[in-house]
């Protein structure tokens, strides 16, 4: 794991904004955004539920949001800020568009593939590789988990939710 960078809790300011649009949408509240030489160049918040699309992640849909934007599928010298540590399908995204760092941060103990379950970043056989920083306004990312889950729980509205 690398350090965060002093400019990296802007950036990750501006995907727990993300996250708390996707928290009033009811989805759970995970945000991201794609930046390329200071410019924010993608962004989404997860949306499996209202798009009826296991693969709408907020990381998911940050990508695919740069890559229209930047004409290209491949978003070299980009970072990724997702305020929720990536699962496996992300981190298999990130590798497939070419992002140079990914920034999260919360970890996932149940999902969390950059360390918390597993660590595909750090797999060498893999042919690409991410810088990765974590922990960038953690505990700030998972007081919303905590407490949009806590209210699922006392609402009994948390059978259709899970992590992503």
């Amino acid at each position: 794991m690398n350090k965060p960078d002093p400019g990296d809790t802007d950036f990750m300011r501006s995907a727990l904004e993300l996250a708390e649009a996707g928290r009033e949408a009811g989805e759970v509240p995970v945000g991201a955004v794609v930046v390329k030489d200071g410019l924010v160049v993608g962004q989404g918040y997860n949306r499996p539920i209202s798009a009826v699309d296991p693969t709408a992640h907020a990381e998911v849909m940050a990508l695919r949001e740069a890559a229209r934007y930047l004409g290209n599928y491949r978003l070299g010298g980009c970072t990724l800020y997702v305020t929720l540590e990536p699962c496996a399908m992300c981190v298999g995204a990130i590798f497939h568009a070419r992002i140079a760092r990914l920034v999260y941060g919360a970890p996932d103990p149940k999902t969390g593939a950059c360390g918390s379950v597993i660590n595909l970043p750090a797999e060498e056989r893999l042919n690409h590789h991410v810088q990765v920083a974590s922990g960038v306004l953690g505990e700030e990312c998972a007081r919303m988990l905590r407490q949009f889950f806590a209210d699922r729980r006392r609402t009994g509205m948390n059978a259709h939710w899970s992590c992503g």
